[in-house]
């Protein structure tokens, strides 16, 4: 039940899309680490890696947290990008706008530094 309920607070933002998959990539090219040892360091197949970056798997509180130790990010600013946000309250369309502002300024610094997604 517990993974169940993580598991839907980890998609939609109002349009249906996931931030919590760009955020870990865009942390992930901010350090200047490529999948493969990103995927080496969490201890799962690069393949899998490229699969949450894309939104096409959910990662797990365990990859969520070694994302957490290994850039010295608290858990709590990683989910940030992972709450459930349809309910259309002002709060919540806020929260959006700022998920949405960071995650567009990370890009612009990985693009800016040369540091693209692979």
């Amino acid at each position: 039940m517990i993974k169940a309920q993580f598991s839907n607070s980890l998609h939609s933002n109002p349009e249906g899309e996931t931030m919590l998959n760009d955020a870990l990539r865009l942390i992930r090219v901010f350090h200047d680490v490529s999948q493969k040892d990103m995927a080496a360091r969490l201890q799962i197949a690069p393949s899998y890696l490229s699969e949450i970056e894309k939104g096409k798997k959910e990662p797990t509180l365990s990859i969520l947290k070694k994302y957490s130790e290994e850039f010295a990010i608290p858990m709590s600013s990683i989910l940030f990008f992972s709450e459930h946000m349809e309910d259309g309250v002002a709060a919540g369309r806020l929260r959006t706008a700022i998920s949405g502002k960071v995650l567009k300024l990370l890009d612009f610094i990985a693009a800016r530094s040369g540091r693209d997604a692979a």
